[in-house]
């Protein structure tokens, strides 16, 4: 499991992707607290989250489920299976968001998410660690959404909630 980012050993430019999404996390907590308050759809609670980072990256693309690399359909190997996003008889991936510029391979971040009353995170980090390997998103974070009782205890540590996956996969 990782452990909480060490901003002694990332550089000003990592420091500053963490904040912006933090700041864009702050945001959602802050106006659409409502959306977490009562267990909204992930889709919606992403979009909302979407929209915030859009503020934050002004010059790149924000998309939710963008399924396409250049203009290819996105692949990866995972657990030496090979997944396709068009794989319609299979495993679709499809990340719930991504930072980029459209119809090129300028992958900055890929982002997926959960609320704290999904299980199942370790498929997500392990296809984070996926995505920087096999299409060279520079950064990838996992991202917990606080839901009902959560919500309501939250107390602002953001690293329980906003990993950066910082390892990659071995070649």
């Amino acid at each position: 499991m990782n452990k909480p980012d060490d901003y002694t050993k990332m550089n000003n430019k990592e420091v500053m992707v963490k904040i912006k999404i933090m700041i864009a996390y702050r945001k959602l907590l802050k106006n659409d607290s409502h959306l977490l308050e009562v267990d909204a759809n992930e889709r919606s609670i992403t979009h909302r989250f979407a929209i915030y980072l859009e503020d934050e990256f002004p010059n790149y693309n924000v998309d939710c489920e963008y399924n396409r690399n250049g203009l290819e359909t996105k692949r990866l190997n995972l657990l030496k299976k090979e997944i396709c996003s068009d794989d319609t008889n299979g495993v679709t991936v499809y990340p719930d968001i991504i930072i980029h510029h459209r119809g090129t391979k300028d992958n900055f971040i890929v982002i997926e998410a959960k609320k704290t009353t999904t299980n199942n995170n370790n498929n997500d980090k392990e296809k984070l660690e996926a995505y920087k390997n096999d299409l060279k998103y520079r950064h990838a974070f996992f991202v917990n959404f606080p839901i009902k009782e959560d919500f309501s205890n939250f107390n602002g540590n953001f690293d329980n909630y906003i990993q950066e996956i910082n390892t990659r996969l071995k070649n």
